[in-house]
């Protein structure tokens, strides 16, 4: 299965973050289903069945360890021009340290996880179709790929409403299968755990 670790953001959150986008909407870029705006914690690809058990225990034990903290929707960023993506504000030390458990908890499953980098909470809104093309991967300006400085300008100043994170969720994505151009993954909530209740 491939598996991460993420914060899924409430419908509340979902919505406002729909209108602000809305207005952007074109084909220029690619953009993520509602179903996939979520902020991963840890990515942890291809997962074997025989770690599951493990994993699933060491989550739980990430998640009990760490306190609700409060997260709100913000402002938006960029990964040079592969892609567009909104922010959060609130208690990110908590985030990245909820982020560095899950990281932590994968490994000791025994998941051979990527390097570990500082953690940036980010929720992707859009790619530039030029991703993905290989001759293009990795370098600044592949002459296919749409100017981001647009939609950064018109979701600079995004503000959501602060919520509580109070769960961490274990999701699953299903890769499209039917070749056809522009298929999202499918995402599905395996498994969620609470975080310590005071």
């Amino acid at each position: 299965m491939r598996l991460f670790a993420a914060v899924l953001p409430p419908e509340e959150a979902v919505a406002e973050l729909r209108e602000a986008v809305r207005p952007l909407l074109d084909d220029r870029l690619t953009w993520t289903a509602e179903a996939g705006w979520h902020f991963t914690l840890a990515f942890m690809g291809e997962v074997r069945d025989d770690a599951l058990p493990e994993l699933h225990t060491r989550l739980e034990r990430a998640a009990h360890r760490t306190e609700p903290f409060g997260l709100r929707l913000h402002g938006c960023g960029h990964f040079g021009d592969r892609a567009l993506w909104t922010g959060a504000a609130g208690d990110l030390d908590a985030m990245r340290l909820l982020a560095d458990r899950a990281d932590a908890a994968a490994r000791r499953a025994g998941i051979p996880m990527e390097q570990h980098h500082r953690y940036t909470p980010h929720l992707t809104l859009a790619r530039n179709h030029a991703q993905g093309h290989g001759h293009r991967q990795g370098h600044g300006h592949g002459h296919a790929a749409t100017p981001l400085r647009p939609y950064l300008d018109a979701l600079a100043g995004f503000e959501g409403t602060a919520w509580q994170v109070d769960t961490l969720s274990l999701v699953r994505s299903h890769l499209p299968v039917s070749g056809v151009p522009g298929e999202q993954p499918r995402y599905e909530t395996v498994r969620a755990w609470p975080l310590r209740t005071p």
